[in-house]
């Protein structure tokens, strides 16, 4: 954002979605083999409700995080001129005039559901052959920056917004990207844990099905079998 800011708007929401992605998807096949890669409280804490790490983790995770963004917005600070960075809070996303702050929570709430239930779904949960899944929360995020970008900055991401916010000093709005992230998260919980538990009852429901069909089978077979020797029997008499 502070480099689209510095070319006079040359790389457009496209490239801010593009290099946005970049960056996590790198981080993602990074760090994942070490801590899982989540890089954001929602995810964390998503994680954390379907029992993958203890809470204790969960909170030295999100502090992390925080302390890493925070580093980052100073380091941005430091990268450019107050000229430069000032217009754009150092890339804190900021909601436009035209959205209410309620709405700014439920756009950050939808955006980030979607984000966390695919992180769920194809990191986690085998949703995806490994080294796919990356790509695929890559993505997701594209989509909601393209979408919500001009709207509320789409930080999908509490740690995304408050390292520029502290950095920059301006926390306008800053609780939309608390609530409306860490509810988005906390229903894609939900939500997996629900299609999980759907997932082994379609087993359940599949394997008592096919075990039927396949007495049903066996039993036709035996009478079919029985009906064929005595109609044989009767025919030599």
């Amino acid at each position: 954002i502070c480099a689209n800011q510095y070319s006079g708007g040359e790389i457009g929401w496209l490239g801010i979605a593009l290099a946005h992605s970049s960056a996590l998807i790198c981080m993602i096949y990074a760090t994942g083999h070490v801590s899982g890669g989540h890089v954001n409280p929602a995810v964390t804490l998503a994680v954390a409700i379907g029992g993958h790490i203890t809470p204790q983790r969960a909170a030295m995770y999100v502090a992390s995080q925080l302390a890493g963004a925070s580093i980052a917005g100073f380091v941005l600070a430091a990268l450019y001129t107050p000229e430069v960075w000032e217009p754009v809070a150092l890339g804190t996303p900021l909601l436009s005039p035209e959205v209410a702050f309620s709405t700014g929570i439920l756009i950050e709430a939808l955006l980030t559901f979607f984000l966390v239930f695919t992180v769920l779904q194809v990191a986690l949960d085998g949703g995806a052959p490994d080294g796919v899944y990356g790509l695929a929360v890559g993505v997701v995020l594209i989509a909601g920056i393209l979408v919500a970008g001009p709207l509320t900055g789409a930080a999908m991401n509490p740690a995304r917004a408050f390292g520029p916010a502290l950095a920059s000093g301006v926390w306008s709005n800053h609780l939309i990207y608390w609530i409306g992230p860490v509810s988005g998260g906390f229903a894609a919980a939900l939500a997996n844990r629900f299609v999980a538990a759907g997932g082994e009852q379609l087993k359940k429901i599949w394997k008592t099905a096919t075990t039927a069909t396949y007495k049903t089978a066996h039993i036709w077979s035996s009478r079919t079998r029985t009906v064929r020797t005595r109609s044989s029997g009767c025919s030599r008499r």
